[in-house]
């Protein structure tokens, strides 16, 4: 999920008309039209399209051939069902933890068949210039949100500030942080005021959404997560389509052509404010951490 945002917004009436005006097959070309003419242009579901590189990209892709239309959502929980009933044909707005929640809890099988980047989750402090600083038994505040809350605990984790349970994971909460062999105390807030709390606490992780309207940028962070790490994985962003497409041809070249437009991913990292790790990791890896993420969901369950 872009820029790691989970709050609910609401779907604008225009993309909810444009919605349900598409038809099950392939977004509402004629059956027998080549997906990515003319007649069945790719429906592609975004959040945010008002962005600047969204018309960019439309614009690399069309230049290859292929008709695009891109559906604006500001509304996640509606993307992905829009999917799985054929009103898109692909998606891009979400990372992989987000997806196998959304897999886990529907019985639907979207999957992820390109990356785009990674936007490291950091934790910031007004107090201390660098972990090592912050003291025994100090506050550390982590996002009380299901998904932002266990990859907060993993960042906490590397930076040496806790110990969870069999190494932590994807739905790690505080009840499995082994507090004997933990450094501070943490607390759960809603992620919209970790932030806010940062005078009144050690440090908090800061979701990216709420970083830059405190003034804070990537490198104020004191720690973050690598994403170079494979417990990162789960938190790339993706295009995901159903999973019966996922080898469609036209769909993964939409994926090449964003990850090797420089103008497109120039675009995107000016949108992000410079947070975004653009990778290429290949469909398969990312499908197979979707399956393992939606073990641990159902294991968690």
């Amino acid at each position: 999920m872009t820029h790691n945002r989970t709050r609910a917004l609401s779907l604008s009436a225009l993309a909810l008309a444009g919605a349900l005006a598409l038809s099950a097959c392939g977004g509402g070309g004629s059956e027998d039209a080549e997906l990515g003419s003319e007649e069945n242009p790719v429906q592609l579901g975004v959040v945010g399209a008002s962005e600047p590189y969204w018309t960019t990209f439309e614009e690399a892709v069309e230049a290859e051939g292929i008709a695009l239309e891109i559906v604006d959502f500001t509304e996640y929980p509606q993307v992905n069902p829009a999917t799985a009933e054929g009103e898109l044909d692909i998606n891009q707005f979400q990372h992989i933890q987000y997806l196998a929640d959304y897999n886990v809890a529907s019985g639907d099988d979207i999957q992820p068949i390109g990356a785009t980047a990674i936007y490291p989750m950091g934790l910031y402090s007004e107090k201390y210039d660098s972990v090592d600083q912050i003291q025994e038994g100090e506050t550390v505040i982590v996002p009380n949100d299901t998904v932002n809350q266990a990859r907060g605990l993993l960042v906490l984790q590397s930076a040496g500030l806790i110990t969870l349970q069999d190494g932590g994971n994807a739905s790690s909460t505080p009840e499995d942080i082994i507090e004997e062999e933990s450094k501070v105390e943490v607390s759960a807030l809603d992620a919209a005021v970790t932030v806010t709390s940062l005078p009144d606490v050690a440090a908090a992780i800061v979701n990216n959404d709420f970083m830059g309207d405190a003034g804070l940028t990537p490198e104020d962070a004191i720690a973050q997560d690598d994403p170079e790490d494979p417990a990162a994985l789960p938190y790339v962003n993706i295009f995901a389509t159903k999973s019966e497409d996922k080898d469609n041809e036209v769909l993964n070249q939409l994926v090449e052509i964003y990850q090797t437009n420089q103008d497109v991913l120039d675009g995107a990292q000016e949108s992000a404010g410079g947070s975004a790790v653009f990778l290429q990791t290949p469909a398969a890896e990312l499908q197979e951490s979707l399956t393992s993420t939606e073990e641990a969901l159902r294991n968690a369950g």
